[in-house]
């Protein structure tokens, strides 16, 4: 039977390149629910302090270093600005301000002399004056409000910072929803993904004023679009493959070339909004400046870009997020003038910071015997606690905060209560966060209480150990 045409998606728009309505929808999205990002998705820097303390390692570091080799050769400057008192640290999304408190607090912490934090100003920039406002709320910031700046504007061009006077520039897990196209090769030609936004037919009969719904949308008009039903979930995406504008992409050469080692119409990420970045730190940093680091999840081996099955992106609240193209921002990094590029897996840059070896605890969560699809929402929230519980019993945080873990609603009452009183039992200064890295000293000491609840010690040490993954979180560094 035919369906009415009323129970069928609706479009809201027309076909566009996929990067132009990506950066539609995030608009809304951190417009509509830029205060709850932690129900979508977790960073590795929005509660864990490990990251930030491994960069805070690496930047002190390296600030001491160049200041001895300064010392040695009087003739090289030392300092990377024009005010020698200053070190700027810029971070690109600064998120909740967690990864600015952490490095800083670290930074202080390993500069018993006062060499390095006393010169540190830091920079965080954002698009949204909301987010920037909440980072530097963080309380851990509060000691360091003297040395803490905001820049609200596009990360693309950051006006009235002058050429060649940052340090170093930081973005973490931001490329993934910076504006990204998706091409392939079509014969001799590139074609790129096109899409159209609809709302599913559900969510059609249920919306008032639909005509202006539709305005409101493609205006972007936050405070109309707040008096209807929830829609981003419901949006329904229609694709096909057009030729490439190439008066809108930038770097057509180097993007060119590196299809020559893509077969025919395999899909890959080409993420503009990462090349942006690179193109702007560039004029930022100054010739001698410790450099550049992103984190994200992607793939830098061109086989695993040419399988034509690896997850190009994943929609998270409505919203696209993308795996980065490390080959082709590589490519596009030394065509800029980067000469030292380097990728490696995070942990192993958080491992070697520690000089051991990490895990994340989702990692963890993955080698428990009943993890799965078996298990409902409340169950995996349930072994989470348990897991956490019990490498409480020896881990210890150098910061006190309450871990942030909202039950689902589908737990059953008869559960419901023992959970909570899980919640309510971790202690202050534990695993801070689902998404944190543990290391491998921390677990062989919970091991007996790990073992209780069902976890195989082989299995643990096999992923202490295990490669990385095709499409793994990397560290990319220039400079």
């Amino acid at each position: 039977m035919l369906q009415a045409i009323d129970d069928l998606p609706q479009p809201i728009g027309d076909f566009k390149p996929l990067d132009q309505w990506q950066a539609h929808v995030n608009r809304i999205f951190y417009a509509l629910r830029g205060d709850r990002l932690r129900s979508y998705y977790q960073t590795f820097a929005s509660a864990d302090y490990r990251l930030a303390h491994a960069l805070a390692a690496d930047y002190y570091e390296k600030v001491v270093r160049r200041e001895k080799a300064a010392h040695r050769h009087p003739s090289t400057s030392s300092r990377v600005t024009n005010d020698d008192s200053c070190l700027m640290v810029m971070e690109l999304g600064p998120g909740n301000g967690n990864l600015a408190a952490c490095f800083l607090c670290h930074l202080k912490t390993l500069d018993r002399e006062g060499r390095v934090y006393p010169h540190v100003r830091y920079v965080m920039v954002d698009w949204d004056e909301a987010v920037l406002e909440g980072a530097l709320a963080h309380p851990d910031l509060a000691d360091h409000r003297d040395r803490v700046e905001v820049y609200c504007g596009s990360i693309e061009q950051v006006a009235g910072v002058g050429d060649g006077t940052v340090d170093r520039i930081i973005c973490n897990e931001l490329w993934n929803d910076l504006p990204t196209k998706l091409l392939a090769k079509n014969g001799g030609d590139l074609e790129e993904e096109h899409v159209r936004p609809n709302v599913s037919g559900t969510l059609y009969g249920n919306m008032p004023e639909w005509s202006a719904f539709v305005r409101a949308f493609e205006a972007k008009d936050i405070d109309s679009l707040k008096r209807y039903p929830l829609f981003l979930d419901e949006l329904v995406w229609e694709k096909e493959l057009r030729p490439v504008e190439w008066k809108q992409v930038p770097y057509r050469k180097t993007i060119v070339e590196f299809f020559q080692s893509i077969d025919p119409q395999v899909l890959v990420p080409v993420n503009l909004g990462a090349f942006a970045t690179l193109k702007e730190a560039k004029r930022l940093l100054a010739p001698n400046a410790v450099g550049f680091s992103a984190f994200d999840a992607g793939a830098g081996d061109l086989k695993v870009l040419n399988d034509p099955n690896k997850p190009c992106y994943g929609q998270f609240g409505g919203q696209y997020s993308f795996m980065i193209n490390f080959a082709l921002v590589e490519a596009v990094a030394r065509y800029l003038g980067f000469t030292e590029v380097m990728l490696e897996p995070q942990r192993e840059f958080i491992g070697r910071s520690l000089n051991t070896n990490v895990i994340t605890l989702m990692d963890l969560l993955a080698v428990h015997p009943s993890a799965g699809p078996r298990l409902q929402r409340w169950e995996q929230d349930r072994l989470a606690l348990k897991t956490i519980k019990a490498l409480n019993e020896t881990y210890v945080s150098p910061y006190r905060r309450r871990i942030d873990f909202p039950l689902p609603k589908d737990v059953p009452p008869e559960e419901r209560e023992t959970l909570s009183a899980l919640v309510r039992s971790l202690k202050d200064d534990g695993v801070p966060d689902t998404v944190a890295y543990v290391t491998e000293e921390e677990l062989a000491r919970a091991r007996k209480d790990l073992e209780e609840i069902g976890y195989d010690p082989d299995a643990i040490g096999m992923v202490l150990h295990a490669p990385p993954s095709p499409v793994e979180y990397c560290h990319f560094t220039c400079r």
